[in-house]
């Protein structure tokens, strides 16, 4: 799958203004998020930014009432506390802040699994088999239902936060204990045995476009929080696959991304069954990781773009207004 690279829509750093990258906060992502944030808070001084770190929402509310922000690089992580669940964008959209990433609609749907794929099955998008859970529900039940093994995570937590896959009765009641340390409800879902893919969904200025697929292969059982951001062993082939099914990858990811009315930039996580060969959306990403192990980085890189540039390209999306043209 060729990608088309449009030339950049500024070179002035000016333009931007004073940039808050906005990093850590409260949610379960925080370390995360730090990471994240140092790496592009360097990648845009480099490039000329006039960017600064601020940690959390409260701090950037601060710094809003003082007059020192013109726009906000989002790299929080996660909910209750993180910029990825609406409330953050709706606050900077009340008070005529521009910031990079999904607004308001895509930020809060994305961030909720159980909801996205009601919208991902209504769309006729492929999405694997689940059951939603409230605390106290029968999850032998719903084991039995859905048929082992599966997945049981928090609803809308991210980075492997909260989940088990559970191969035998014996194992579930820990995993829900395990999701029920997180706020909301839990979703209990069909494991699909296959290939960990991961496509990374890019604004270029002349409309979205899916960058080379990433085909995930850990050392151990699975693609858990160790080997997301810990573990130097993890491999990362891009592009994940060839010919077609590289091209149906892309295709799918961006349409569960514009259904899920994701804007700017983001990656969507999908499985390919082994038996089968078809895909399954898992989740949308609406900030994703910018560590040393992300995975956007790897794809950018793959089609020429380096991680100064990618920062650049995602912080051009915030001058953007409702109508398309640059502020």
């Amino acid at each position: 799958m060729s990608v088309q690279i449009s030339p950049q829509r500024v070179t002035d750093p000016n333009v931007f203004g004073r940039v808050a990258v906005l990093m850590g906060g409260t949610s379960s992502e925080r370390e995360v998020s730090l990471d994240s944030g140092r790496n592009v808070l360097e990648a845009l001084l480099a490039r000329g930014v006039e960017a600064f770190a601020v940690d959390g929402i409260p701090a950037l509310v601060d710094a809003i009432g003082a007059g020192r922000v013109d726009r906000v690089f989002n790299i929080l992580h996660g909910n209750k506390g993180g910029g990825e669940d609406g409330v953050l964008q709706g606050l900077l959209e009340a008070l005529r802040v521009p910031y990079t990433g999904s607004g308001v609609l895509g930020s809060a749907l994305a961030m909720d699994k159980i909801r996205t794929k009601q919208v991902w099955l209504s769309l006729g998008l492929p999405t694997p088999r689940y059951v939603r859970l409230a605390k106290g529900d029968d999850v032998h039940a719903a084991a039995r239902e859905l048929g082992l093994p599966v997945i049981i995570k928090p609803s809308c937590e991210g980075s492997s936060v909260g989940v088990s896959r559970v191969h035998d009765d014996a194992g579930l009641d820990e995993a829900v204990a395990l999701a029920a340390r997180y706020p909301g409800e839990m979703l209990m879902e069909q494991l699909v045995v296959g290939d960990e893919l991961t496509v990374g969904v890019l604004d270029l200025g002349d409309g979205y476009r899916a960058l080379p697929s990433i085909r995930i292969v850990p050392k151990g059982e699975w693609y858990d929080y160790n080997a997301k951001y810990v573990a130097e062993d993890t491999q990362y082939l891009c592009p994940g696959l060839d010919g077609s099914d590289e091209s149906e990858i892309g295709r799918i990811a961006l349409a569960a991304f514009i259904a899920a009315g994701c804007t700017g930039w983001g990656r969507v996580d999908v499985m390919r069954d082994r038996a089968s060969g078809q895909f399954h959306l898992l989740e949308v990403n609406t900030a994703p990781g910018m560590t040393s192990h992300s995975l956007v980085p790897k794809a950018a890189r793959e089609v020429g773009i380096g991680f100064e540039e990618l920062c650049w390209r995602v912080l051009e999306s915030s001058l953007a207004d409702a109508g398309g043209e640059l502020a």
